[in-house]
C-alpha cells in the first residue's frame, strides 16, 4: 500500500479564494503524493505552471482594464469644461443675490425720470429727444431691484413743464413717490406749491450743466436765496446740477440759505485727467469744498450717473472720488439713485452699480442701509406733515 502523504496547505496564488475561476483549476490537490508514481512528474509540471497561469491571466485583465479605459475616455466628454463655466455662472447668480438681499426694506431711488414725448411734448430748446420711458416700466425696474420708493426729477428737456411729472406723482401717491421740479420764481404762486406738496414734490432743480450754462458767484448767491426763500416753508430740498468746481462758491453760499441741498451725480466731477484707481479725489477742482459742504450738515450728494463721468465700464476713474465721499459721509450725507432711463445712455445696464456701490462701501450693512434707505429718509424728509 503506498503510503499517505500528509496534506500540506496549499499557498500559491491560483488557489486563494476568488483569485483564478474554477475552470481552469478544480479545487483537487495536485501535489505529487495524490497520483501513482507514473503521474507525479505530471502532476508536479501542472503545479509549477499554476503561479505561471496566475501571472499571465493577471496581465491579461491587467491589459482589458486599459485598453477599456481608453475608450471610455474617448467616448466621454471631458468633465473639465463644466467645472470652469459653470461655478462662475454659480458665483455671479449668487453675488447678485447678495446684492439684491442687502438692499434694504424701503429704500429709496432718489433720482430718476419719466418721459411720455408723445403725450407731453418736449420744451421747445430740448437738447436731444428720447424714447418714451413710463411709469409701468420704471416701477418694473425698481421693483426688479427691490426698490420700494422713487425720486422723479425734472429733466431738462421739459423746461418748466412739469405735467408729465405730475401726472406719474398722482398715479403713485405721495407715500412712496416724490417729485423734484422746476420753475420760475416770478411767475409761481403759493397755491401751486401747495398743490404740488400735496401730491409729493419735495424739491426744486437749477440745471446748469445738461444746458451749458454757468453763473458768476454774485448772480448764482442771488439766484439761490430767491429759490431758498420760496421752499423754505415747504421744508423743500434745493437740487443742484452744476459743476464740481461750483462748490468753491457754494461753501460760502449753502450756510445761509436755510435749506437742505443736494448736488447730482457726485457733484459732477470732471475726471478727464483721472486715471483708472489712483486718482486723488482731492486734486479734482472743488472736491475739497464739495467735502466741506457735507461736513457743514445741510448737503447732501447723489451717488448717480457714473456713466456721465466715467468712460469705463466698471467706472474704475471715479472710484477714489465714490470711496472717499462715502468714507466722509456715507452715514449721513450719501444717497443712492439710479438715473433711470439713463437719458442719452438709453439701453444701458445700471445693475452692476448697486453692486459697485456696494463695494465701495466695503460691504458694511450698515452704511449700504444709509445709503440706500436711511440718508434718503433724511433728504426728502419723510414723514413730515408740512
Amino acid at each position: 500500500m503506498t503510503p499517505q502523504v500528509p496534506q500540506q496547505a496549499n499557498t500559491s496564488p491560483a488557489s486563494q479564494k476568488g483569485f483564478l475561476p474554477r475552470i481552469f483549476f478544480p479545487q483537487k490537490n495536485l501535489s505529487a503524493g495524490s497520483f501513482p508514481p507514473k503521474q507525479q512528474s505530471i502532476a508536479m509540471l501542472l503545479s509549477s505552471l499554476k503561479p505561471l497561469a496566475a501571472s499571465f491571466l493577471r496581465l491579461l485583465l491587467s491589459n482589458l482594464s486599459w485598453s477599456l479605459s481608453l475608450i471610455t475616455a474617448k467616448l466621454t466628454p471631458p468633465r473639465h469644461t463644466s467645472t470652469i463655466t459653470t461655478p462662475k455662472k454659480k458665483d455671479k447668480d449668487k453675488d447678485n443675490d447678495t446684492v439684491l438681499s442687502l438692499i434694504p426694506h424701503g429704500s429709496w431711488d432718489s433720482h430718476m425720470h419719466i418721459l411720455d414725448p408723445t403725450h407731453y411734448p418736449l420744451a421747445s430748446d430740448a437738447q436731444y429727444t428720447p424714447n418714451a420711458h413710463l411709469l409701468p416700466s420704471a416701477l418694473s425696474f425698481e421693483k426688479s431691484m427691490h426698490i420700494q420708493n422713487l425720486v422723479i426729477v425734472q429733466p431738462s428737456i421739459y423746461g418748466y413743464d412739469n405735467s408729465c411729472l405730475l401726472s406719474a406723482l398722482r398715479t403713485l401717491g405721495p407715500s412712496r413717490g416724490h417729485g423734484v421740479v422746476t420753475f420760475e420764481t416770478a411767475n409761481t404762486t403759493t397755491s401751486t406749491l401747495q398743490e404740488w406738496h400735496a401730491l409729493g414734490v419735495r424739491g426744486v432743480r437749477i440745471n446748469l450743466q445738461s444746458v451749458g450754462q454757468s453763473a458768476d458767484p454774485v448772480e448764482l448767491a442771488s439766484t439761490l436765496h430767491r429759490y431758498a426763500d420760496i421752499i423754505r416753508p415747504f421744508g423743500w430740498v434745493l437740487q443742484l446740477y452744476v459743476p464740481l468746481e461750483t462748490a468753491v462758491v457754494l461753501e460760502d453760499i449753502v450756510p445761509g440759505l436755510n435749506v437742505r441741498v443736494c448736488l447730482d451725480h457726485f457733484g459732477s466731477p470732471d475726471l478727464s485727467n483721472a486715471t483708472a484707481g489712483s486718482s486723488d479725489p482731492y486734486a479734482i477742482p472743488g472736491f475739497r469744498s464739495l467735502v466741506n459742504l457735507l461736513k457743514q450738515g445741510n448737503t447732501f450728494v447723489k451717488m448717480s450717473a457714473p456713466y456721465r463721468l466715467s468712460n469705463s465700464t466698471e467706472w474704475s476713474e471715479l472710484e477714489p472720488t465714490g470711496r472717499e465721499l462715502l468714507r466722509v459721509a456715507g452715514m449721513k450725507r450719501v444717497v443712492f439713485a439710479s438715473d433711470w432711463p439713463h437719458t442719452r445712455f438709453e439701453g444701458l445696464d445700471i445693475k452692476p452699480f448697486f453692486r459697485t456701490v456696494m463695494e465701495w462701501c466695503n460691504w458694511d450693512e450698515a452704511m449700504i442701509e444709509r445709503v440706500f434707505k436711511g440718508n434718503a429718509e433724511d433728504l426728502w424728509d419723510v414723514g413730515c406733515k408740512k
